[in-house]
């Protein structure tokens, strides 16, 4: 049986900003007007992070707006969520955060099914030379495919 995917949230900035080496695909504890505010579409994982405090992953810094008609059930919308995974990912994440300039960065808000998903990514911070090459490569490859439809016309 096929799970329909709906994504909600995505962080394209970090793509640009690190080099993701590993996604781990967790769940995410909300309460009731966050799921409802998710579905919405009103989440920006922009500026969130994710770090391990006591064996468990918390997310930080999104911004889940409140729901219109939540009234007094509504959360703060920047509070920290605890985010679901199993404990020897948690383990193995530990060793390879520990690594020099590695991090936790959400990539992707995404319905699966009835639940909502945060895809993670083990991030390392790229250089400025770097986010140049990136946006020299990406800008050549859109020129090529540009010329290649030009010419196939």
């Amino acid at each position: 049986m096929s799970e329909t995917i709906k994504t909600l949230a995505q962080n394209k900035k970090a793509y640009h900003d690190y080099f993701i080496e590993e996604k781990y695909e967790c769940g995410i504890e909300l309460v009731g007007t966050e799921v409802k505010s998710l579905r919405l579409g009103q989440a920006n994982i922009k500026d969130s992070y994710a770090s391990i405090d006591n064996g468990e992953v918390w997310l930080k810094g999104m911004h889940i707006s409140p729901y219109e008609k939540g009234n007094i059930f509504n959360r703060d919308p920047l509070r920290e969520r605890k985010l679901l995974m199993h404990k020897f990912e948690i383990r193995k994440l530990i060793g390879k955060i520990k690594e020099q300039g590695y991090s936790l960065v959400p990539t992707s808000v995404y319905l699966k099914g009835q639940r909502i998903k945060i895809e993670l990514g083990l991030a390392r911070g790229k250089k400025n030379y770097d986010k140049r090459q990136t946006i020299a490569a990406n800008s050549a490859k859109r020129e090529m495919e540009r010329k290649l439809k030009e010419f196939n016309r």
